[in-house]
């Protein structure tokens, strides 16, 4: 996916106009580009989860497959989560988690204040751990 974000810069479809620092833009390029990208995936996704959930009924599993399956039930409650969130919420902790930015970094990228981006963060982490609740117990 990055590699398409820098084909957009190479080929002038993404133009840096000097607005911003050029960390800045690109991050805001890749954004652009992984959104994108993450509308086409959507529909493979969903295709996924229900072939997984197909897959978990077959009563021809043997033991060692049966345990897998919560793994991609974590994986698809999180996913679903991330959904229910802002778009912001979503993006700030996107920014922050898995490109590493900081808050301020998350901020610039975003072309918002910096409390702004603070306070997505801390909504979203927040609605987060309401959305997934403790599984601790269950276990």
């Amino acid at each position: 996916m990055l590699h398409l974000a820098y084909a957009k810069v190479l080929d002038g479809r993404a133009r840096f106009e000097r607005r911003s620092s050029f960390q800045t833009w690109l991050f805001g390029v890749i954004r652009h580009t992984a959104r994108e990208h993450a509308r086409r995936e959507w529909l493979r996704h969903n295709g996924l989860v229900r072939w997984w959930q197909q897959r978990k009924m077959d009563p021809g599993l043997g033991h060692e497959q049966v345990e897998e399956p919560s793994r991609a039930d974590e994986i698809t409650r999180l996913k679903t989560a991330l959904t229910r969130l802002s778009n912001r919420q979503a993006e700030v902790l996107h920014l922050v988690f898995y490109q590493e930015l900081t808050i301020q970094e998350a901020a610039d990228v975003l072309h918002l204040p910096v409390g702004t981006a603070r306070t997505h963060y801390e909504r979203g982490k927040a609605r987060l751990r309401r959305l997934l609740g403790d599984r601790s117990e269950e276990r």
